[in-house]
């Protein structure tokens, strides 16, 4: 993997400079710039519209109380693209400009997801529901041991933390 990022960050450069010379031989050297502003420009516009819409998304998923995961992939890839836009060259450009384009961005989730091990936990609207805490054996202590160092409680003895209620005793 390492060598394939490598291989990116040396030919990207070259592959930009090869393709600005080309358009640039085609159009003239004004408008080759005239055009990399241009892009420039609309990616920070498209970041705008598309991150406004994805945002009221976002808002109307958590409202339902689910977790907006394809949202944050969508989110992800807009401003991947929109950095890929503000970035000069016409080869970032294209490939930024295909990632505002929603069905390619769908299917590159796709892609990303099948070859992802990906875990969800909602713990969903109960309103009974408490967030589990996941405490370190020093993250607690018992009511007899002043030192915490112990191994943990002893029979009989109540373990004491920072979610425990006021008497010591569980929330639940």
């Amino acid at each position: 993997m390492g060598l394939y990022i490598l291989g990116a960050i040396i030919l990207l450069p070259l592959l930009e400079i090869a393709v600005f010379i080309a358009v640039g031989q085609a159009i003239g050297i004004l408008p080759t710039v005239l055009l990399t502003v241009f892009t420039a420009v609309t990616g920070t516009l498209m970041l705008r519209q598309q991150g406004l819409s994805l945002v009221m998304r976002m808002q109307a998923e958590l409202g339902e109380g689910r977790a907006p995961e394809a949202e944050i992939m969508h989110g992800a890839l807009v401003v991947m693209a929109s950095i890929l836009l503000l970035l000069p060259g016409f080869v970032t450009d294209g490939i930024g400009l295909l990632l505002f384009v929603p069905p390619i961005r769908e299917a590159l989730i796709r892609f990303i997801l099948s070859r992802s091990n990906v875990t969800i936990i909602n713990g969903g609207n109960q309103r009974n529901s408490y967030p589990v805490v996941d405490l370190d054996e020093a993250d607690w202590s018992t009511k007899d041991a002043p030192n915490t160092e112990e191994a943990g409680p002893k029979p009989g003895q109540e373990r004491i933390s920072p979610w425990s209620a006021p008497d010591g005793g569980s929330k639940n």
